[in-house]
């Protein structure tokens, strides 16, 4: 039986961030934010973005987690819990590839969420920064989109926001996507091969 391959610049993505409360004695790690790209034929759609805050409940953050959770405690309280946004969510993440940098948090996220579909595949474009610039001395997602001069681009798409804040974050992950994807010798780069299939 053979198997057919998407060029994954004819491809739609959805690109997605989640900002998380970090680990915390007794708690479980939970997400506090989303923000949702898409990609399409190899470039951002900048008019295709989803957003939102995530009902957490009045519990400890780990210090050190990033992000501005600490000024919209009020807001965070007020926010639709993620089962309540999944009928909106379900219409961004199911049937396409899906994009996140170190997408292991995004991947675990949506699971507890939907356990019962198949997401994905799933593109890593941490893995994909790790194979073609290994020597980048630090493959943060910021740091990244610093060093290919995308920062401006992201800062358009995105105006008013900041790293570790989940749509910023997803626009810049989606930007690093549609980067890749414009390099020369990446025309026939399959959305398999993307996702390490």
């Amino acid at each position: 039986m053979s198997r057919t391959f998407t060029e994954a610049r004819h491809a739609c993505f959805a690109v997605v961030d989640f900002e998380t409360t970090g680990a915390v004695a007794g708690y479980p790690v939970e997400p506090w934010q989303l923000g949702i790209v898409r990609v399409r034929d190899g470039r951002v759609s900048a008019d295709e973005s989803f957003g939102s805050l995530l009902r957490v409940g009045d519990r400890p953050f780990n210090p050190h987690a990033p992000g501005r959770h600490a000024q919209l405690r009020r807001e965070l309280a007020a926010a639709p819990t993620p089962g309540e946004l999944w009928p909106e969510l379900a219409t961004w993440v199911t049937g396409v590839p899906l994009v996140a940098h170190n997408a292991g948090t995004e991947r675990t996220m949506l699971n507890k969420l939907a356990p019962l579909h198949r997401l994905g595949p799933w593109v890593d474009t941490l893995a994909l920064v790790r194979r073609a610039y290994p020597e980048l001395a630090s493959k943060a997602l910021e740091d990244v989109v610093t060093a290919l001069g995308l920062t401006e681009r992201v800062r358009a798409l995105c105006p008013g926001r900041a790293a570790h804040d989940a749509l910023y974050d997803a626009f810049a992950c989606a930007v690093v996507v549609e980067y890749f994807l414009g390099l020369p010798g990446w025309e026939r780069v399959t959305v398999e091969a993307l996702a390490g299939k």
